[in-house]
C-alpha cells in the first residue's frame, strides 16, 4: 500500500470553513511536500483548477504545473502525480513539459492524473472550449495517443478529429520507461472504456470496501478483454484519527456542518450536471471533496488500521488522503497509522 495526500492547492479541502490554516501559498506547499517526504509519504496529487472550486471563485488558486515543477525540484522521493484536462492543453506541449519534469525528478517522480473538464464556467472564463461528457472522453482519448506517441518517438504524424501534429519531434524523453503513470477516473461508460484502453491506473472517488471490489473486477475484466495487464488502483479518502470514536465523530459533525450559503457551494449544481456519478452526492458528502468520507476513515488509529487493510484486501495499493488542517494531521497519520501499518 502507498500513501499519498492531495496537495492543498485551493487552500484546504472544506467547503464549510473559510480559514482552515492552510494557504494556498507555494511556501505552505514547499513546507508540506518537504516534511510529507520525511514521514513517509509516498505520493501527492496536485489538482488542477483555475479557479478556486473549495472556497469560492474568488479566492487564490495555485498553478498545477508550475507548482508540481518546483515541487520536483525541492524534494528528492516524493512522486507527484499532476491532474491535466485536455481541453486546457495542447498534446504535444503538454508531453514536452512533463518530460521536462520527469528529468528534473530524475526519472519515476512524475505522473499524469487525466481529469476531465467538469465546470463549464471556468472553460468560459478562461476562453477554452467546452465539451460535453462523452466528447470530453473522445477528446481525452485522441491527446492520450498524441502525448503516448511523442513519450516513445520522433517524427511523430497524428491527425484527429480534435489534434493535429506533422513530424513532430520530442527531445529529450522522459527518463521514465515506458512512460510516465497515466492515472485517470471516471464512473462514465465511456470514461471506463477509455480509461480500461487507455491508462495505467484507475483511482476512484471514495466509497466502502464493498463497493471497491466489484469495480477493480470490472476494470481487469476489461483490461483482460482487451490483452492488457493488470492496473494500479488508488482511491480518495477523508482521514479522522483521533484517541476516541467520540472525538473522531465530534470533528466529523464539525466537517460536515452544510453552510449551503459558504462560497465553496456555489458551483454544486453544475458539479452534478457536468459529471455522470454511479452515486448520488449529497450536500454533506460535499462538504468535502471526492465522496472521502465514504470510505471509512474516521475512528481510532486501530479502526483506521483495520479499515485499510480491508481495502488492501479489497485490491487498492494507493490512498489519495485528504485532512485538516493538513500539516498537523498529516503528522498524526503517519505516526499513527503509516508506520503501525508498515511495522516500523
Amino acid at each position: 500500500m502507498r500513501f499519498g495526500y492531495w496537495m492543498p492547492v485551493f487552500g484546504g479541502w472544506l467547503r464549510n470553513i473559510e480559514d482552515e490554516s492552510m494557504e494556498a501559498t507555494w511556501a505552505y506547499a514547499k513546507k508540506l511536500a518537504i516534511r510529507s517526504e520525511q514521514i513517509g509519504y509516498d505520493l501527492s496529487l496536485v489538482a488542477e483548477l483555475n479557479l478556486n472550486d473549495i472556497k469560492g471563485e474568488a479566492a487564490p488558486s495555485l498553478d498545477a504545473w508550475s507548482t508540481a515543477a518546483a515541487l520536483t525540484a525541492v524534494t528528492e522521493r516524493m512522486e507527484y502525480m499532476v491532474a491535466v484536462r485536455p481541453t486546457f492543453h495542447s498534446p504535444a506541449l503538454l508531453a514536452k513539459q512533463a518530460a521536462n519534469i520527469d528529468h528534473i525528478g530524475g526519472g519515476g517522480r512524475l505522473s499524469l492524473n487525466v481529469v476531465s473538464s467538469w465546470w463549464k464556467d471556468e472553460a468560459i472564463k478562461y476562453g477554452i472550449a467546452f465539451d460535453e461528457h462523452d466528447e470530453r472522453y473522445a477528446r481525452t482519448e485522441e491527446w492520450l495517443e498524441v502525448v503516448d506517441s511523442l513519450w516513445n518517438r520522433d517524427g511523430v504524424d497524428f491527425s484527429g478529429r480534435f489534434y493535429r501534429v506533422e513530424k513532430t519531434i520530442l527531445q529529450p524523453k522522459p527518463m521514465t520507461r515506458p512512460r510516465p503513470t497515466i492515472y485517470a477516473g471516471g464512473e462514465s461508460e465511456a470514461a471506463k472504456a477509455m480509461i480500461a484502453k487507455r491508462c495505467d491506473a484507475y483511482v476512484m472517488h471514495g466509497d466502502p470496501p464493498e463497493k471497491i471490489n466489484p469495480k477493480i473486477a470490472d476494470m481487469e475484466r476489461r483490461r483482460s478483454e482487451l490483452e492488457l495487464p493488470s492496473m494500479e488502483y488508488g482511491m480518495a479518502a477523508y482521514c479522522i484519527v483521533r484517541p476516541t470514536m467520540q472525538e473522531a465523530q465530534q470533528e466529523l459533525e464539525r466537517i460536515t456542518d452544510v453552510k449551503q450559503s459558504a462560497a465553496g457551494y456555489e458551483n454544486y449544481q453544475q458539479w452534478i450536471a457536468g459529471t455522470q456519478l454511479e452515486q448520488r452526492v449529497s450536500l454533506e458528502d460535499y462538504s468535502v471533496s471526492n465522496r472521502g468520507l465514504r470510505a471509512g476513515l474516521v475512528g481510532t488509529p486501530q479502526m483506521v488500521l483495520d479499515q485499510i487493510g480491508r481495502f488492501r484486501e479489497a485490491g487498492i495499493n494507493l490512498l489519495l488522503l485528504q485532512c485538516s488542517p493538513q500539516y498537523e494531521e498529516m503528522e498524526r497519520f503517519a505516526e499513527q497509522v503509516i508506520r503501525p501499518f508498515r511495522g516500523i
